[in-house]
């Protein structure tokens, strides 16, 4: 219906039954008097018509579009009927001296029934006979809670939705045959395969908001049995938050399907070491780096400084900041190379910061077997310039972003991660700077994750190649890590290494084959390839060795280790005499050094 027909028919609709009603009731009340002579009634339903359409004005009842009514809605015809019998009671009582009681009592009645009934009954008719254009795809809600029947009830209000509740799926027995808003509870989780065959199925949604990781992994493997295509509704904080709707599906990600639940900040202890300081990021542009200035600005430091080697990202990061905080934070973009020692000490010494996060690094395994030299430059020479000037200036914390690899080490990488640890304790020692390092796995969505790897072999067609099937490895959000990263700068006090509790490692071969079915795929139409381990990988990850294991945790996941420095006078001769080496005996070096192992250092070729 137009607007103009609207506010044309509805007032005249409701002009009628207003205006009638009064007489109605007299009728009943007293069915042998000539109603339509008494000036009292004339007076009485004019009122009543005239405050009636200022208070459907006032409660927009010629404004809504009824074939989506509700109690809501509802609610606003009971106000302005109750309103309007209020009015005319007292007009009565000024003019007559007296008030028609039952009159009013039974006119009210009528204006419930009869206005009421003749926007819902239109309701009832778009349900029924006005049937959308656009084939409805038959959905199954898994959750037959409040969170559930709210997705169900906004489905088959919206009729530009392409989806139909169908079914629910509850596991809470007490559920099982009830009818929700007409539509049934036919079973639990184990039935999901059956109930889609069955009932012919299109679409899932997953409505359980609060379902922990490891029971929604569960429900999935059941789903991804199917042909139905799985959604799931937002997370309960962005509900509450009002960031989007119940009704708001999206796909299931990767992410959600991780069995370990959030890690919860200490909100108080990181507002004390960030409010109101001046905080300095090294790899600023990076997916880390980038997401931990992120999480630094919700606490409102005085001043964020953005230093990066990539001008385009340090652009982006600095861009998003600014659009956000505007006038709130100052916004300081460096480009700087962390090789480049004279360049760290000029940027610490202009900006003095309190707290500085070094996410600079070179992270890719293989590619750093082939170029051990630039891995070393990087990771650890980076490292000491920027641990140095933290030191020269009196920064209050200095946090490293170290990496499971530097846990006995088989690679370059993990090695100059495990170096770079060694060099900020070295420091530590002698520092009024605290120095702390944070260890955790692998990020799911960084620059040279294995997701993005996936989803392109997925793309083409396929093989995705994964490089063994009993290769696992610990993984966690880009958001987590970043607050774990935060986190610890709260918790530092000179020396540790601190690691988050990860949960259970996850098999890579899992991970593909969640990935290809969240693609929408089997395993049999996108095949899983073996391609062999490749230089420096390890079957699986550790985050502490034997000898830094401390079993309580400091704070709830996340745990500390003391990492043991021996080898100061090899790290030493390695600084000096780096240039010297060649990549093989380089490489044979830092191995050593990172596992502990006595090096030859006499035998050393200049």
């Amino acid at each position: 219906m137009t607007y103009k027909k609207r506010v044309t028919i509805l007032p005249l609709l409701d002009s009628l039954i207003v205006f009638t009603a009064t007489y109605f009731s007299y009728l009943i009340l007293h069915p042998y008097f000539g109603v339509f002579k008494i000036p009292t009634l004339l007076i009485t339903s004019t009122t009543l018509l005239v405050s009636h359409h200022l208070l459907a004005s006032v409660y927009k009842l010629y404004n809504k579009a009824w074939q989506y009514a509700s109690v809501r809605e509802l609610i606003s015809i009971v106000k302005a009927i109750s309103f309007s019998i209020i009015i005319t009671t007292i007009v009565q009582f000024i003019v007559f001296h007296d008030v028609y009681v039952r009159v009013l009592v039974i006119t009210w009645m009528l204006h419930l029934l009869f206005i009421g009934g003749s926007r819902f009954s239109w309701r009832v008719y778009c349900n029924r006979y006005i049937k959308p254009q656009k084939e409805m795809k038959r959905s199954l809600i898994i959750g037959a809670g409040s969170a559930g029947t709210m997705v169900a009830r906004q489905l088959l209000n919206n009729r530009d939705s392409e989806l139909i509740p169908v079914a629910f799926i509850d596991d809470d027995p007490k559920k099982y045959k009830l009818d929700i808003l007409g539509i049934p509870v036919v079973g639990n989780s184990k039935k999901i395969n059956n109930i889609v065959q069955s009932m012919e199925i299109n679409n899932i949604v997953i409505a359980i908001p609060s379902l922990n990781k490891k029971e929604l992994n569960r429900i999935f493997e059941e789903c991804a049995k199917t042909d139905a295509k799985t959604q799931i509704i937002p997370m309960l904080e962005d509900i509450m938050l009002g960031k989007v709707s119940v009704n708001q599906f999206r796909d299931v990600q990767v992410e959600d399907l991780l069995g370990r639940k959030p890690v919860q900040l200490d909100i108080e202890s990181i507002s004390e070491s960030l409010y109101g300081k001046t905080v300095l990021v090294t790899g600023a542009g990076g997916s880390i780096g980038s997401e931990i200035c992120r999480q630094i600005c919700t606490f409102h430091p005085k001043k964020i400084v953005l230093v990066g080697h990539g001008e385009n990202s340090i652009y982006h990061i600095e861009m998003e900041l600014r659009n956000l905080y505007k006038n709130q934070i100052e916004i300081v973009p460096v480009i700087g190379d962390i090789q480049d020692h004279s360049r760290m000490f000029e940027v610490m010494e202009d900006h003095n910061p309190h707290v500085v996060y070094h996410a600079a690094a070179h992270k890719h395994v293989p590619l750093m077997e082939y170029n051990p030299r630039e891995a070393v430059k990087n990771n650890v020479f980076g490292t000491k310039n920027v641990a140095e000037a933290a030191d020269t200036f009196g920064v209050e914390t200095f946090v490293l972003i170290s990496s499971d690899k530097a846990v006995n080490p088989t690679n370059i990488m993990g090695s100059t991660k495990r170096i770079a640890e060694m060099i900020i304790q070295k420091i530590d020692k002698t520092s009024k700077t605290k120095f702390v390092a944070v260890r955790f796995g692998n990020v799911l969505g960084s620059r040279g994750s294995v997701i993005p790897l996936f989803k392109k072999q997925i793309q083409a067609g396929g093989p995705v190649t994964v490089t063994h099937p009993d290769m696992t490895r610990y993984f966690m959000t880009i958001p987590e890590a970043s607050r774990l990263v935060i986190q610890a700068g709260s918790l530092a006090r000179g020396g540790e290494v601190f690691v988050l509790d990860m949960g259970e490692p996850v098999k890579i071969v899992d991970l593909a084959t969640n990935l290809i079915r969240l693609s929408g795929y089997s395993t049999d139409e996108i095949k899983v390839q073996f391609s062999g381990i490749r230089p420096g990988e390890k079957m699986f990850e550790e985050l502490l060795n034997e000898k830094e294991v401390h079993p309580e945790p400091v704070y709830p996941k996340i745990f500390i280790g003391k990492a043991v420095l021996e080898q100061e006078e090899e790290i030493n001769y390695f600084i000096t005499n780096f240039e010297d080496f060649s990549s093989t005996e380089l490489k044979e070096f830092v191995l050593n050094l990172a596992n502990r192992r006595k090096n030859k250092v006499a035998s050393v070729t200049k």
